[in-house]
């Protein structure tokens, strides 16, 4: 139970009272300033706590986003504040120096000198049309109400539970009544992790129904995966709808899409299986893709999360065309974001084959990953931003070195020991190249690809040698992963034997997970994961000369087996430690608002 003590007398025909208790709140009445601080230190510590002004008028929505989410230590609007158990000794401090400086008469307006006398950061939510306002007087209290009878306190609450940025097909052909489904099961008590676990489920029976490689499986595969989808939709806007954001939910909510998608892939593939077309390297390849996309987007914006100087011409013609509403739309639904691609493989799988599935799903993300990453290349030549420390230990983070790469960064951090004229991201994708190429055109089992293993472990050092602070090192992470999940691969291509590649689609989703992890507790403020688990499983550099040395170890038939082994034994330890981080007490508490991609 939440406690929120409401200063000052009471006005007749308010409904501050109820309003509150309506949010959960146990209502305390505190004549003055005095009598507000012994209420405040009766309030156990492990409870949320708010001061409110007993002439507060405004909607009930508008209490509700400045003293119930859970985002935020400290918040408030007019009239209005409410402090969290983190914060509730900043709140106790500055009660008890207005309490000093006033006597025990000044209590009206003092929920809003509280807020001035916070020392520290205070959370003002955007209320955009919503009333709240402390009147001065009756007349002024009249106008208020009229105010805010004038306004639909749910309709804004709806509108609002839509997130502000999305595709074409997420805006105009589900979101006008995913938003009432978010609502229904806010009222029957269904919580944003109850939904999002029902997305995961009817995408897994999607995946399910592509195996039995009928075409009435198709068929029902695709229209769970549309229904999943809603449903995918739905969680993001009960979360909003009720600012039910927790620490579970961003893990769920950051994880589960993809989770959905390389399943269903992995369905599709097994339906053609069944057809008697092999089909698993185009839906490994349509996986590698899409993860390498993604780490571009994340790469790129952490390098520039806090960069100083960060204006471009590029950037400035975008904004210019963002101006024009049909250019917005259009180069949304270019880049193939999670909505349009799901949408397009529904029906493509219940028309269609997995074969021309797969082939359109490599055919866009290969054109919106040309797109997306070549714009970002130009910005990044045009604005000659400086970036921070934060943001280079980001990308470091991100680039997943392991103990080899580490080493042989420590051996080159001599400036005279690096190679001059040669960048970064040059370095790592020559390194790259060379080891998925000599992985691809070489026979397997032959040594060439461990030398080039060996060799990329080395370039992978020099890379991330120094500070990642280039117009252009957020490029090395995606190579890296280019690299790592290219050469898996290769090799299950080259390995001929049934079951080698569904074991190299096993070892990447288990890696990428790992790699979707990372990027998730650096964005909720968390950190990387610990160095234990990259050593544990060896860093990208470190893998991919294990996969390798696997291939010249063992006959094609061993390999499968022994990539199956390296996949699950990845998947236990990176699965086990992010459970383990995600359900404690020291994740944050955040709600992510999800990749457009």
């Amino acid at each position: 139970m939440s406690t929120a003590i409401l200063t000052g007398q009471p006005v007749p025909g308010s409904s501050i009272e109820g309003d509150l208790r309506s949010l959960g709140f146990d209502v305390r009445t505190a004549a003055d300033a005095a009598e507000a601080e012994t209420l405040l230190a009766q309030v156990p510590g492990q409870e949320r706590v708010a001061v409110v002004d007993a002439r507060f008028v405004g909607h009930v929505h508008a209490l509700r986003l400045g003293l119930t989410d859970p985002r935020f230590p400290l918040a408030a609007i007019s009239g209005a504040v409410t402090a969290q158990p983190a914060a509730r000794q900043a709140l106790t401090r500055a009660l008890a120096r207005e309490n000093s400086a006033g006597g025990t008469t000044l209590v009206d307006s003092l929920a809003d000198r509280l807020v001035e006398a916070l020392d520290t950061e205070v959370h003002r939510p955007e209320l955009g049309s919503l009333v709240a306002e402390v009147p001065a007087g009756p007349q002024a209290r009249n106008e208020a109400r009229q105010a805010v009878a004038a306004v639909d306190d749910e309709a804004v609450r709806l509108k609002s539970a839509v997130k502000a940025r999305d595709g074409f097909f997420t805006t105009f052909c589900i979101s006008p009544y995913s938003r009432y489904l978010a609502r229904w099961c806010a009222r029957r008590g269904l919580t944003p992790n109850q939904v999002t676990t029902a997305s995961l489920l009817t995408a897994l029976i999607a995946a399910a129904c592509a195996a039995t490689g009928t075409r009435g499986g198709f068929v029902a595969a695709g229209v769970l995966l549309l229904f999943s989808f809603v449903l995918d939709c739905t969680d993001g806007q009960l979360a909003r709808y009720s600012l039910q954001y927790s620490t579970l939910g961003a893990w769920l909510d950051a994880t589960f899409d993809r989770a959905k998608e390389y399943a269903y892939y992995a369905g599709l593939a097994l339906g053609a299986a069944r057809g008697g077309d092999d089909v698993w390297a185009l839906a490994l390849g349509a996986m590698v893709l899409q993860t390498c996309r993604h780490v571009v987007d994340f790469s790129f914006n952490e390098a520039n999360h806090d960069a100083t100087a960060n204006t471009s011409p590029t950037a400035a013609l975008s904004d210019k065309l963002d101006s024009v509403g049909w250019t917005v739309w259009v180069r949304r639904m270019i880049v193939l974001p999670i909505g349009e691609r799901w949408a397009m493989i529904a029906v493509l799988t219940a028309v269609t084959t997995p074969r021309i599935t797969f082939y359109a799903l490599l055919i866009g993300c290969a054109f919106a990953a040309t797109y997306t990453t070549a714009g970002r290349v130009l910005r990044s030549l045009t604005r000659r931003a400086r970036r921070t420390d934060r943001a280079a230990q980001a990308l470091a983070d991100l680039a997943d070195s392991g103990p080899l790469a580490q080493g042989f960064a420590e051996a080159l951090k001599n400036p005279a020991r690096g190679l001059p004229g040669f960048t970064a991201p040059a370095v790592a994708l020559l390194g790259g190249l060379a080891v998925v190429a000599t992985a691809a055109l070489t026979d397997f089992g032959g040594p060439w690809p461990v030398v080039a293993a060996l060799l990329y472990a080395v370039t992978s050092g020099l890379a991330v040698a120094r500070p990642l602070k280039g117009a252009l090192d957020w490029l090395v992470p995606p190579f890296f992963r280019a690299a790592e999940y290219g050469t898996v691969l290769a090799l299950g291509v080259k390995a001929g034997v049934n079951g080698a590649l569904p074991a190299a689609f096993g070892l990447v989703a288990a890696v990428a997970y790992h790699h979707y992890d990372t990027v998730y507790r650096i964005r909720g403020n968390a950190g990387a994961p610990p160095h234990w688990l990259v050593r544990a499983i060896g860093g990208h550099e470190g893998r991919t000369l294990v996969v390798t040395v696997l291939a010249v170890l063992f006959t094609a038939a061993q390999f499968k087996v022994a990539l199956t082994a390296l996949a699950v034994a990845v998947a236990l330890v990176v699965l086990v430690e992010s459970i383990r981080f995600w359900v404690s007490a020291g994740a944050p508490a955040v709600h992510d608002e999800g990749e457009p991609a």
